[in-house]
């Protein structure tokens, strides 16, 4: 059965959530395949790009198909534009989410009320499904995505430890404001650069940057890796001319989001507010009375995997692994054995841990009770 996160357990602790691509799976492409390897492992963008490091064509493809498949679509997401019913849904798990994590900062009586919600997400869908909410004028919360500025609104990593108050008419009481620290770790498709800045813009417009002859160039590449069954062996060979390589690359190295193949940003700004954002999960992972808990993140990212496991020797942090799947918490099992501060999160046998169920079984005020299809049908 499903194993929930007792609500009185954390409320009053330092929460910290790392949140990963599963939580938006229904709205955007992961960096999985469907192609296989020569010994029957699924293919990522990442094994593909190491595969396709001395061939300049293919790797660039690649490339091409991730931007145009996986971050495009990013880019171009408006939640008014939703129109299938899974898309609705991913949308109002963010707000379910969004939900228990306000119910438990307003069980809370320090004066600071805030969580922070790490991501490894480029996407919007934490600021849009908080701005849904707070629209319908029921919830009193802070969103801090770590900007400050007016007409231009510049990011920086002091910001997430500000945090507001409201007072009395005669300024005779305080009450903090429940806050939720939104900290994009691998990058956001709204930050751009401004000289030695980086500047936020959820109103930006996006141009896929890839030109119609480019994209009908790599489609048969893209659906063959993309296509059940298929081997790595096989996938169809793309050509370009040096010109079309340098100019892809150009505009793609401008993208603020960390590149998938050595898990780093291409500029140095957003680099090093990267590693601002590891000190920051680091710092906040050490505190006394800290709690982790992670929900759609694979590990993938080296850097955060090992800042984990070495904050793990602080034996007031208590963190939670929520895995999609029982296989994967065989996995994360053996990486982190070694720590008695860990719980693995797994599915019953024949189920998997997406959004929906994290909200009802796992992370909620009141958690229900899981009920197997086999019970039910006993009955």
């Amino acid at each position: 059965m499903f194993e929930a996160i007792d609500a009185l357990d954390i409320y009053n602790k330092n929460i910290n959530i790392l949140v990963g691509a599963g939580a938006s799976a229904d709205l955007f492409p992961t960096l999985s395949l469907k192609v296989k390897g020569a010994k029957g492992e699924l293919e990522t963008i990442e094994t593909l790009s190491h595969k396709f490091e001395s061939y300049a064509n293919m790797r660039t493809a690649l490339f091409m198909h991730y931007y145009n498949n996986c971050i495009y679509p990013v880019q171009d997401f408006s939640p008014e534009f939703v129109v299938e019913d899974k898309e609705e849904k991913n949308l109002n798990n963010y707000e379910a989410f969004i939900k228990t994590l306000i119910g438990l900062m307003d069980k809370r009586k320090d004066l600071s009320r805030k969580v922070n919600v790490f991501t490894t997400n480029y996407d919007g869908c934490l600021t849009h499904s908080a701005d849904s909410l707070l629209q319908g004028g029921v919830h009193d919360f802070i969103v801090n995505d770590g900007t400050s500025g007016f007409h231009k609104k510049h990011l920086n990593a002091k910001n997430f430890n500000t945090f507001q108050c409201q007072t009395g008419v005669f300024e005779r009481s305080s009450y903090g404001i429940p806050q939720i620290n939104i900290i994009h770790v691998h990058g956001s498709v709204y930050w751009s650069k401004n000289k030695d800045k980086i500047e936020v813009d959820y109103s930006k417009d996006f141009n896929n940057f890839l030109s119609f002859d480019e994209v009908e160039k790599i489609k048969e590449f893209s659906n063959y890796i993309c296509t059940k069954g298929n081997q790595t062996d096989h996938i169809p060979s793309v050509s370009f001319s040096p010109q079309e390589i340098d100019d892809f690359w150009s505009k793609y190295n401008q993208l603020p989001i960390v590149n998938p193949t050595k898990w780093k940003f291409n500029e140095t700004v957003f680099e090093e507010h990267y590693y601002q954002m590891l000190r920051l999960l680091s710092y906040e992972l050490e505190k006394p009375n800290s709690i982790l808990i992670t929900f759609g993140f694979s590990f993938a990212d080296e850097h955060i995997l090992r800042l984990i496991q070495r904050s793990l020797s602080n034996p007031f942090l208590q963190t939670f692994i929520c895995c999609y799947e029982n296989e994967a918490a065989v996995k994360l099992r053996q990486e982190f054995g070694l720590w008695k501060n860990v719980k693995i999160i797994s599915p019953p046998e024949g189920e998997v841990l997406d959004f929906s169920n994290f909200n009802k079984y796992i992370f909620s005020l009141n958690p229900e009770n899981y009920e197997s299809t086999e019970s039910l049908g006993d009955l």
